[in-house]
This record gives C-alpha cells, structure tokens and sequence, in this order.
C-alpha cells in the first residue's frame, strides 16, 4: 500500500494541506507563481505551513488587513467575504480573502448596485468556488443581511430593476438558481468585528 503523503500548497487556488495529489493538482494547475510541496507526516505539514505563512501574508493581487483579536485557537482555513459600494446605490464590488495567508482568491466589480447585494453575491461567490475546487472551509462575513438572503436563497433587495441594474439582476437571479440547486455545503459564520475588528476582505474605506 502507498504511504500516505501530505502535500502543503503555500500559493495555489486556496493554500493549505492536502492528502491526495489530485486534490494539490487543482489548487496549482494554470496557477501561476504556484509554490508546494510533499511531507511524510502531517504533522511536518503543518510547521511547514504555519512556519511559512507569515512569509505570504498579503501575497497576490491585493494586500489585506489582518483582524488583529482573533480567539485563540481560531481556524485560519477559512474563507472571508465582503463587499464595498461609494453610495448605496452606487459603484458596488466585492471580493473573497483566505485567511491563512492574506491572498485575495476572487474579486468582482464595480457594477452598479448596492452594499447588501455585494455581501449575498460575495458568499455565494465563495460558496461556488468552494464547491468546484472540492474544498471545504468555512466562510465568514459580516452581514447578517447577506447570510439570512443566502440561507433563504432570496436577495431581498428593493434595488430597482432597470436598464441600468439588469447586469446585477442577472447574476442575482444566477444567485439564487446556484443556492436553490447546492444548497449551503459549507459552514456559513458571522464575523465578529466588535470583537475581532475589520473582516480581512474590508476594503478600508469606512
């Protein structure tokens, strides 16, 4: 039988630790500046990539905050999502950051549309990724509007649907065919920025 081997994905898809090397393949394959590696143990796994992540903090496309009060123990495999509008309604984008390095995995935007509708379309964005990557990690944001649409597969904006909003509607209605086909298969969480400050994926501009 083939000894086990753990495969640590440092800058990939969504970094952190596999057990197959198919699973490692998606997270790396067409990704470039890609950076892996194979350990016998996962507990080597797991110093490896603690031991680097620091090193790639804010790595990628964009740098983000780090939350800087996270309880002990807190598991940065995670997902966080949050959305940005100057206006509201207004130029709307929103985004999707791994919390173990800082890397932002998915970006969209601006459209014209609301702070609300980017929170909901943002949790499904990472729900979707999730999903088609075999992945499976919780997702934080900050909207309790956001999560409750997504839990009732409804964004129940009063945003007018217009010539100028029917771009946002589509993908809305994309939305909620994807939810009312999936389902929710990953933990959906609420950050708690009172206690542990700004959702990593905050764009800053409060």
């Amino acid at each position: 039988m083939p000894k086990q081997k753990f495969y640590v994905v440092w800058k990939g898809v969504a970094p952190g630790i596999y057990t197959s090397w198919t699973e490692c393949q998606l997270q790396i394959k067409n990704y470039k500046g890609a950076l892996y590696k194979s350990f016998d143990t996962r507990e080597e796994a797991e110093q490896a990539l603690v031991s680097a992540a620091h090193k790639y903090v804010g790595a990628g496309k964009e740098k983000v905050k780090t939350a800087v009060a996270l309880p002990e123990g807190f598991d940065l495999n995670c997902l966080a999502v949050d959305a940005a509008c100057s206006g509201n309604p207004g130029p709307m984008e929103y985004r999707g950051v791994y919390l173990l390095t800082g890397e932002e995995i998915f970006h969209f935007g601006p459209v014209y549309g609301t702070n609300n509708i980017g929170e909901f379309l943002a949790i499904v964005h990472g729900l979707a990724l999730l999903k088609q990557k075999n992945l499976h990690m919780p997702i934080y944001s900050d909207s309790r509007n956001a999560l409750n649409w997504v839990k009732q597969k409804k964004c129940k904006t009063k945003l007018e649907r217009n010539d100028r909003t029917e771009e946002l509607f589509r993908l809305i209605e994309r939305a909620e065919k994807w939810l009312h086909e999936n389902g929710c298969p990953t933990p959906l969480l609420k950050w708690e920025t009172e206690k542990w400050g700004e959702v990593p994926a905050d764009f800053g501009r409060k």
